[in-house]
């Protein structure tokens, strides 16, 4: 039997379908049809029941669904470490950050990985902070920049990148700006309030302590980017809830008060999973490199 042969066998149980399991291989329905016909003859025993609408696995099948993936899997671990040991990194690095991210030392890190090995195929995606961890946990991404609360995440590395304090934002007139450069979280919750979405990091830490004093604040509009959240404020529609450099970028339109009563900081990190592999391993030594300007800031 050929590898291709279990690739293919893998690809129709987990599509359920001769045709989807064909796109995903990139050969002819004909073609997966063939090779799997030709794998049952060598195997003496019939892999999936054709007489349903699915493909179907048969007991049979059931049983050599874990070995080819096992074997496949084993296959691959051959590839990486002749790549190791080459310096050659090949295959696919999926790295996650969070909506609306614009800290350019990621995209310089991305570019930094591409150069260097550029036999990888890069993907890039957005989502909020909580989906990114989980992905990264199911191995779906394979490293992510996230807000969170928190150094340490269940399951996963993580490398702190920024930790700031939350500040609330508001334009020149607001009743807020009145009282100096802090407020405290009671005064802001008398205000409707503009923030990230639920799932975010800044928006998870503001939500904990509110519920930590008891209050409930009107979160009255909700935006991923800092531009609509600056921009919604500057307009009057609420008191913007961002982080201190965010806060920052909008000096000249929005004045920024430090939310005195909320000592814990609002964390951006990369996570990954303690993984062998040599992209995850060289991405984040161009990531240190980024961010920080060297490669000693970060765990190996």
């Amino acid at each position: 039997m050929e590898l291709r042969q279990l690739e293919y066998f893998v690809a129709v149980a987990e599509e359920q379908s001769f045709t989807r399991a064909a796109e995903r291989v990139h050969i002819s329905q004909s073609g997966v049809s063939a090779q799997i016909r030709q794998l049952e003859r060598e195997l003496g025993a019939e892999l999936f029941d054709r007489s349903a609408r699915a493909a179907t696995l048969t007991v049979a099948g059931k049983a050599a669904l874990e070995h080819a993936r096992a074997a496949l899997a084993a296959a691959g671990a051959v590839g990486q470490a002749v790549g190791e040991v080459t310096g050659l990194i090949r295959g696919r690095l999926t790295v996650g950050m969070v909506i609306g991210c614009t800290v350019t030392p990621l995209f310089e890190a991305l570019a930094a990985f591409h150069a260097a090995h550029p036999g990888v195929e890069l993907s890039l995606l957005e989502d909020n902070s909580d989906r990114l961890a989980a992905a990264v946990r199911d191995g779906a991404v394979d490293l992510a920049l996230v807000g969170t609360t928190t150094a340490t995440l269940d399951g996963l590395e993580a490398l702190t990148i920024i930790e700031e304090r939350l500040v609330a934002a508001v334009p020149p007139g607001h009743p807020l700006a009145r009282g100096g450069r802090a407020v405290t979280l009671r005064e802001l919750c008398e205000h409707a309030i503009v923030c990230m979405p639920p799932g975010t990091g800044l928006r998870t830490l503001f939500d904990q302590a509110c519920a930590a004093q008891g209050l409930r604040p009107v979160v009255s509009l909700a935006a991923s980017a800092a531009d609509a959240i600056a921009d919604l404020a500057v307009r009057g529609l609420g008191v913007a809830v961002l982080s201190e450099s965010m806060a920052a970028h909008y000096r000249d339109r929005l004045t920024g008060l430090l939310i005195d009563d909320v000592a814990a900081p609002a964390l951006l990190a990369l996570v990954w999973r303690r993984s062998n592999s040599p992209a995850v391993r060289e991405m984040l030594r161009c990531g240190r490199r980024a961010f920080f300007g060297g490669d000693d800031a970060a765990p190996r």
